[in-house]
C-alpha cells in the first residue's frame, strides 16, 4: 500500500471539476494507493520521472518514490491543459 500526498494546488484543481469526474478521479487515486499502476505511462522530456494516470478526459500526474512507498500528486487537470 502506498501513501498518496495531495498538495493544496492539486486539491484546488480537483475541487473545480464536476462531481461525476471527481468521483472517477478519486477512484483512480484509490488505485494508486493500492499499488495498481495498470495502463499508467511514464512521461518524457522535462517531465521525465513522472507518470500519468488517465481518468476519462482528465489526467493525474504523479511522482512515485519506490523506496518509501510514497506517491505525490503533481497536477490534476483536463487533458488539453495538463502538459
Amino acid at each position: 500500500m502506498f501513501k498518496v500526498i495531495v498538495p493544496k494546488d492539486a486539491l484546488r484543481e480537483l475541487l473545480k471539476i464536476d462531481k461525476e469526474n471527481q468521483q472517477l478521479i478519486f477512484n483512480k487515486i484509490k488505485n494508486l494507493e493500492n499499488g495498481i499502476f495498470k495502463n499508467d505511462k511514464s512521461l518524457k522530456g522535462s517531465h521525465k520521472g513522472k507518470f500519468r494516470k488517465r481518468a476519462g478526459n482528465y489526467r493525474i500526474i504523479y511522482l512515485k518514490e519506490n523506496d518509501i512507498l510514497l506517491i505525490t500528486l503533481i497536477r490534476i487537470a483536463h487533458r488539453k491543459e495538463i502538459y
